[in-house]
């Protein structure tokens, strides 16, 4: 080995044994604490609050401090701010909350040296499954029936809908069942309307009446006219003299 490169090693070692703690404050880690697991897994429904630990590990030859913190999700640790002992394993108890719908977080530990550890927090919401399908806003005018069909549940619904109207003298209108087109997205409003040409001289209720799979059911239903079924009451939005009833059934 010549002169030049045993002077060149020698100042390399002199540098490193001047700084002592600079390799050690490297050695220290971030996991999930128990079994060997990459990352955090977390289910529940929207809201639910759950608890894990985090377990830091001190390989050094001096002690580290270092802080904590969340980033994607609400992440509360039970303590955010602490002391790693050299050649010691400390564990972290934290909780998240679980958001409205599968995202993925982080838990950051950064030290004084400003090195980061991070941990991957893998969030999955489990949205109950909820079917409820309404009809609102139900009117009968002169020459149409308008309304509204809501998606009130957490499941995409196909509605089916079928529109009848009865009479003093009989049966006057009887659409039966047809499947709309469009699938109705949870939160979703659908305007809609029929034709018809309502009877000059006659008490008629007209019933709607919307179904989607699952066993969702509602029915909503106008009576307009001056017979027994005139309701004597502007309801709805339907036209003088109608009064809406409605029974709705959802599905578990």
């Amino acid at each position: 080995m010549s002169f030049a490169l045993r002077v060149m090693g020698l100042t390399l070692l002199a540098l490193l044994f001047a700084v002592p703690g600079a390799a050690a404050a490297d050695g220290w880690s971030v996991a999930p604490s128990g079994e060997a697991r990459p990352a955090f897994y977390a289910e529940g429904e929207p809201g639910v609050v759950l608890q894990d630990t985090v377990a830091l590990v001190n390989r050094g030859e001096r002690a580290v401090d270092v802080s904590l913190s969340g980033v994607g999700a609400r992440v509360v640790f039970a303590d955010s701010r602490l002391r790693l002992a050299p050649g010691t394993r400390t564990e972290v108890p934290f909780t998240v909350t679980v958001p409205g719908e599968d995202a993925g977080a982080e838990i950051v530990v950064r030290d004084s040296d400003g090195r980061i550890r991070r941990v991957a927090v893998h969030l999955r919401a489990a949205v109950p499954t909820v079917s409820a399908l309404t009809v609102e806003h139900f009117a009968v005018h002169g020459d149409r029936i308008t309304y509204e069909l809501v998606n009130r549940g957490t499941t995409p619904l196909v509605p089916t809908v079928a529109v009848r109207a009865d009479g003093l003298f009989g049966r006057v209108l009887d659409r039966p069942p047809r499947t709309l087109s469009a699938e109705l997205a949870p939160g979703r409003r659908l305007r809609l309307s029929e034709s018809w040409s309502a009877p000059a001289l006659d008490s008629v209720e007209v019933r709607l009446t919307v179904t989607a799979a699952g066993g969702v059911r509602d029915t909503a239903s106008v009576s307009t006219g001056s017979g027994p079924w005139g309701g004597g009451g502007r309801r709805g939005g339907g036209r003088r003299g109608c009064a809406v009833r409605r029974t709705t059934s959802k599905a578990p």
